[in-house]
């Protein structure tokens, strides 16, 4: 799994760390208020968060970056796999998972979708 892992760039496995920072942070105050539903909720929004981010990462770092439109490729390419798998993972959390804290869920989503954003601001050196 470490191999994978350095396969990302220092900014992706930065984003990836705050993620899960903020997940378990926000699973164990969702815990506290609404009971194990709750913080369950909160770490599932979050990890579809992380799943997504980190496959999407791989998938960019397997592009070629030998040209401009390489780089775009690649970038689209990830980007597309990234949304889906949000689409995916959200819709398969609230079918499967029918006792979903909806609020924990959702916000841990969002919250972690905005981290992962903030790789951009993130040096590689």
């Amino acid at each position: 799994m470490n191999a994978v892992l350095r396969r990302l760039g220092k900014p992706v496995r930065t984003v990836l760390r705050w993620q899960l920072w903020v997940t378990a942070i926000l699973s164990l105050a969702a815990g506290l208020v609404a009971g194990f539903d709750g913080a369950l909720s909160a770490a599932l929004g979050g990890l579809v968060s992380v799943v997504a981010g980190a496959i999407s990462g791989l998938v960019a770092s397997k592009g070629r970056a030998d040209s401009a439109g390489g780089v775009i490729v690649a970038a689209l390419t990830a980007e597309g796999v990234k949304i889906g798998l949000i689409v995916l993972l959200l819709w398969l959390v609230l079918m499967l998972y029918k006792d979903v804290v909806a609020v924990a869920f959702l916000g841990t989503f969002i919250i972690t979708v905005v981290i992962f954003a903030l790789a951009f601001f993130v040096r590689e050196y």
